[in-house]
């Protein structure tokens, strides 16, 4: 068998929240730990580290992904948007405020990821009905049962946008 070199880092570049950014990662490199260790972009969390909770999804390209399972290298060239890069011009998105309105969150936690998942639901445009969101936002999970709270603060940003 031949031996395989593995280069100890690559270069990539993203576009982060509308920023590029260059990186050099070693290739075994999640999403997840280039944005919040090598970019300090805390926002998304690190739950379950096996894409079983949510609560480190980010929008890439605009659609929603689990960071934890996604190696880094393979989204050079992307753009992604982490909660942090959500609200425009000091002004919070509509579904960070609709979350505040509907008190849609206890610790916190999750809050994130629910947040970027939702806006991920409401570009797609499938949800139409509480029944549908919930469905939809089936893989993020909160711990301190939220889910009625999330559900109503998903519908005002769907009603309002």
């Amino acid at each position: 068998m031949a031996d395989i070199t593995i280069p100890e880092r690559i270069p990539i570049n993203l576009v982060v929240n509308g920023e590029r950014r260059a990186l050099e990662l070693t290739p075994w490199t999640t999403l997840l730990d280039a944005l919040r260790d090598r970019l300090e972009l805390t926002g998304t969390k690190k739950g379950c580290d096996h894409g079983q909770c949510g609560a480190c999804t980010v929008l890439v390209n605009g659609r929603r992904v689990n960071s934890c399972l996604t190696l880094a290298v393979m989204k050079d060239g992307a753009e992604i948007t982490t909660i942090e890069g959500l609200a425009k011009d000091g002004a919070l998105h509509p579904l960070q405020q609709a979350f505040i309105d509907h008190d849609a969150f206890q610790c916190g936690y999750c809050t994130p990821g629910q947040i970027c998942s939702a806006a991920g639901l409401l570009a797609e445009g499938r949800a139409r009905d509480a029944d549908e969101i919930r469905e939809l936002m089936s893989g993020n999970l909160c711990r301190c049962g939220a889910y009625p709270n999330i559900v109503a603060a998903i519908e005002q940003a769907m009603s309002r946008s």
